[in-house]
């Protein structure tokens, strides 16, 4: 799973460790990244050519801190100088042609059976930017139908509680209607999101119909 937003953050500008993290953590909201699950990922991800490891520009070479001119300066300035220069030569990650036909191929294809449907989504629609429209719509499409499924199944089970003889458990109940509730507001949300994008391509289509100046019209 976190193939893909490595790569999708990778797309925009290398980034170390640190930094992938926390764009992770931005990406992903609630699902935070731990550090045990991010470098193994990167690992397999440079042992597959898709993403290479390269050292920071050192830049600048000019002494960073002047001479104090007594030991105790020197030595706090060399303190510093150790800091700045670790902190300069973090490791940082960089997306290969590699990674990019392979994060494509990710964005695109469809998740395995096991995988979490809506983090699968969420992750895919943080950057579904990088996707053709039909390609965009295709992955909103199924989103709809998993939803509507999810809805159907709750109002079926809701139904079921209502007609049992036996007294109700309204602990039970509160938590089928709260799903019910959470796939009926998550449809009408994809619906929008459907309903947005085929009015944008309702321009393009009408413009691509459109005869040029002195075409023939018949």
């Amino acid at each position: 799973m976190l193939e893909l937003p490595i790569l999708g953050l990778l797309q925009e500008e290398p980034l170390h460790g640190y930094e992938l993290k926390k764009r992770l953590d931005e990406t992903l909201g609630l699902w935070g990244v731990s550090f045990g699950s991010l470098y193994p990922a990167l690992a397999r991800l440079e042992r597959e050519g898709a993403i290479e490891a390269i050292d920071p520009v050192d830049g600048d070479r000019r002494p960073l801190f002047p001479t104090t001119g007594s030991l105790a300066g020197e030595a706090a300035a060399a303190r510093r100088r150790r800091v700045v220069v670790s902190r300069r030569r973090r490791k940082a990650y960089r997306i290969t042609s590699v990674g990019t036909a392979r994060f494509e191929q990710l964005l695109e294809e469809d998740p395995p059976p096991t995988a979490d449907d809506d983090r699968a989504f969420a992750v895919k629609l943080a950057f579904c930017r990088y996707l053709p429209r039909e390609a965009r719509l295709a992955i909103l499409e199924r989103r709809r139908t998993q939803l509507a499924d999810r809805l159907d199944r709750a109002q079926r089970v809701l139904r079921a509680q209502r007609d049992r003889r036996r007294p109700e458990d309204p602990y039970a109940r509160s938590l089928v209607e709260h799903g019910t509730r959470t796939a009926a507001h998550d449809l009408e949300w994809v619906d929008e999101l459907i309903a947005a994008e085929r009015e944008a391509a309702a321009p393009e289509s009408a413009s691509a119909g459109t005869p040029s100046p002195g075409g023939n019209t018949l």
